[in-house]
C-alpha cells in the first residue's frame, strides 16, 4: 500500500523513543516543508489544473498537522525552535528529472514517498510509545499519511501515464531505501 521498498530499522525506533522531543520537533518542521511545498506546487504547476484543488487540501491538512505537533510540543514544555534537518529530502529529490513533464511526475512520487515513510514511522511511534497523548496524536495521524501518499500517487497519474507512474514509483523507493539505509544516525523522522 505504501510502497516502500524497505523497511524502516529496529534502530531508528530506539533511538527515537530516547530522543522524543527532538522527534516531535523535527515532525513540526516536517509538516511545516510538507505544507509550503504543496503550495510551491501550486505556483510552479498551474497548468496542471488536475492538480488545484486536492494540492490546496494537502496544504491545508499539512498546516493543521503542523499546529496540532506544535501544540504536543507546547504541552510538553517545549517551545518551536529551528533544528539542523535531516539531508532525507535533498537526498531524495536528486532521483528528479530534468526535464518536465517527467520532473513533476517524479516530484509528485518523491512527495508520496515522503508521506508514506511518515505513515510507517508514525505507526511505529504509536505503537512504541508510553506516553499517551503522543501515541495518540500519533495514531490519529496514519489515515491522513497513507491518504497523502496516496493522493500523490494518484495526482502523478493525471501527467503521465499510469505504467509509467507504477515504473518510476519503483525506481524511486529503491531510490528512497538507499537514502534511508545511509542517512545520518540522527534523532529526525526521516534519518
Amino acid at each position: 500500500m505504501l510502497n516502500l521498498a524497505s523497511s524502516t530499522a529496529p534502530h531508528w525506533i530506539e533511538r527515537a523513543l530516547a530522543n522524543v522531543d527532538e522527534i516531535l520537533l523535527d515532525h513540526a518542521h516536517c509538516e511545516k516543508k510538507a505544507a509550503s511545498t504543496a503550495v510551491s506546487l501550486l505556483f510552479r504547476y498551474p497548468q496542471h489544473t488536475a492538480l488545484l484543488d486536492p494540492i490546496t487540501e494537502l496544504a491545508r491538512e499539512e498546516l493543521a498537522h503542523f499546529k496540532l505537533v506544535v501544540g504536543q510540543i507546547h504541552a510538553r514544555g517545549g517551545t518551536f525552535a529551528r533544528q539542523v534537518p535531516s539531508t532525507y529530502a535533498a537526498e531524495l529529490m536528486k532521483a528528479l528529472r530534468p526535464n518536465e513533464p517527467e520532473r513533476a511526475v517524479d516530484m509528485l512520487l518523491c512527495l508520496a514517498l515522503i508521506e508514506a515513510r511518515s505513515c510507517e514511522r508514525m505507526k511505529l511511534l504509536a505503537e512504541h510509545l508510553d506516553d499517551v497523548p503522543l501515541r495518540d496524536l500519533y495514531a490519529s495521524l496514519l489515515a491522513s499519511e497513507a491518504r497523502h501518499h496516496q493522493s500523490y500517487v494518484d495526482l502523478a497519474t493525471t501527467i503521465a501515464p499510469v505504467t509509467e507512474v507504477r515504473a518510476r514509483l519503483r525506481a524511486i523507493a529503491l531510490h528512497e531505501a538507499d537514502v534511508i539505509e545511509h542517512a545520518p544516525r540522527v534523532a529526525r523522522l526521516h534519518a
